[in-house]
């Protein structure tokens, strides 16, 4: 009886190129003559595998192997390169069952199987058995008896047809045309995903920021890709399982555009779509970086802010006094003027900063959300540790209950134990209808819903602000 193994390697005439099965041909990818990825944020991918074959005039059975195993069945696409109207898909299939110890003895339940035992001196001993069941273990009968488990091996008589070494897609083809056709099979896959991480290193004087993004690339769809064309999209893409033929096909459309010379970005409908100039591999399992764009001398500001909660204008907090944290923010503007001017897919941005012996240190992270060109970017630092403040609720009295209205005042106090100057950004935000009837600085209505000040304190002082403001909710 043969092994599995032998009768594994025999089933096809070629492994690697145009074979010749029991079924028809077998695609595999040394046939592969064009890869291109399309790569979404969230576990998506859309692949255009070109590959050239010779086939048959009238219907002929393909097994196309190396596909993705995460495959979208509905989102396959078929077409010829050579000749479209002369090759028509009358059916299509995905063989997803692989082969493993697992299902091959499942497929075997009920039927004989050769239990095999090394035995003194290498000597083999074979005896045959009826598999009964592998739920929980294997359980055998052998001539009258049942087994349950053995110490040796099972050798099975074959691999079944319904099981495959690998994920394919298995057509039955109409060819009228020529005999050898070079044919483009694209499909969605999950399993291929890519994110975005910034590095930017602050200058001494914390006034600009040398700036690099970093593509992480993952492939989990259980397929390789070697010597792909790559393109990202960045934007939120909205799914709906019922129409996948209708956007994989949209994003066919999205994927056939002209590669530019560079890692460059274009506008793609409502996301921006960003190519690589050169091809790369992606193994499975692996997961690499590439450099997305690089900036340097981009304009920066350092800001420290006090935001408020809602809450405390809507109950009494007595006259405790509570410390606030102060954060520190690092903005800037993503335009031209500031050495940007280019659209920012989201990740996260780290911080780093310069110690006296020149050693980088992280001072900091933050997410980023996609950011187009002209918008301000706040990214939040930490706390700051020089400057303190607190917070103390000075009065609340009820002015009516039908609507219900009150008057609110707080004391934030303010203390800079820097070197430098610092203004200070407090934003308060308030819910239903507000005035402020009493401020020692100016108020700010920064919208329907916030209060804010700008309280400069200088170098080692004090400043105590203080405010009153009226609230119908």
């Amino acid at each position: 009886m043969r092994t599995i193994l032998l009768i594994a390697a025999g089933a096809w005439l070629s492994v690697w190129g145009v074979g010749v099965a029991a079924e028809g041909a077998v695609v595999a990818r040394s046939a592969r003559t064009e890869l291109a990825l399309t790569v979404y944020n969230h576990d998506l991918g859309l692949v255009r595998d070109t590959r050239e074959f010779d086939l048959a005039a009238g219907d002929a059975v393909v097994r196309f192997e190396d596909v993705a195993a995460r495959v979208e069945p509905a989102s396959v696409g078929v077409r010829s390169l050579t000749a479209p109207e002369k090759l028509a898909v009358v059916e299509q299939s995905f063989a997803f069952d692989l082969i493993s110890p697992e299902r091959l003895l499942q497929r075997w339940i009920g039927r004989e199987v050769e239990l095999v035992e090394t035995g003194d001196r290498l000597r083999e001993r074979v005896t045959p058995a009826v598999l009964l069941s592998t739920n929980g273990g294997n359980v055998y009968r052998i001539g009258d008896r049942i087994a349950v488990g053995h110490p040796g091996r099972v050798v099975l008589p074959n691999v079944p047809e319904d099981l495959a070494a690998r994920p394919a897609l298995r057509w039955r083809l109409a060819n009228s045309g020529p005999a050898r056709h070079k044919v483009e099979v694209s499909y969605l896959t999950g399993g291929l995903s890519w994110s975005a991480d910034y590095v930017a290193v602050l200058r001494p004087d914390d006034t600009a920021a040398d700036l690099t993004c970093w593509v992480t690339l993952t492939n989990q769809s259980g397929a390789r890709f070697d010597d792909a064309s790559l393109k990202l999209v960045a934007g939120q893409i909205n799914r709906a399982a019922p129409t996948a033929k209708v956007l994989a096909r949209a994003m066919d459309m999205a994927a056939q555009e002209a590669a530019p010379a560079r890692f460059t970005d274009e506008s793609l409908f409502e996301y921006h779509l960003y190519s690589l100039d050169r091809r790369t591999t992606l193994g499975e399992e692996e997961s690499k970086q590439m450099q997305l764009l690089a900036a340097t001398g981009v304009k920066i500001a350092k800001s420290y802010r006090i935001v408020g909660q809602p809450m405390w204008w809507r109950s009494r907090m007595g006259d405790l006094e509570r410390n606030v944290p102060v954060g520190v923010f690092v903005e800037l503007r993503n335009d031209a003027a500031s050495h940007l001017g280019v659209p920012l897919p989201a990740g996260t941005v780290r911080l780093y900063k310069q110690d006296q012996s020149g050693a980088q240190q992280l001072i900091g992270e933050d997410a980023l959300e996609h950011t187009p060109p002209d918008e301000r970017v706040a990214l939040r630092a930490g706390s700051a540790f020089d400057i303190v403040a607190s917070r103390t609720q000075t009065d609340y009295r009820t002015l009516s209950t039908e609507p219900y209205q009150v008057e609110v005042g707080f004391a934030l106090r303010i203390r800079n134990s820097r070197k430098d100057k610092a203004t200070i950004t407090i934003r308060e935000p308030i819910g239903g209808e507000w005035k402020v009837v009493e401020s020692t600085h100016p108020p700010l209505k920064i919208d329907a819903g916030t209060l804010g000040f700008d309280v400069p304190v200088a170098a080692g002082e004090e400043v105590t602000v203080r405010y009153r403001a009226q609230v119908a909710f």
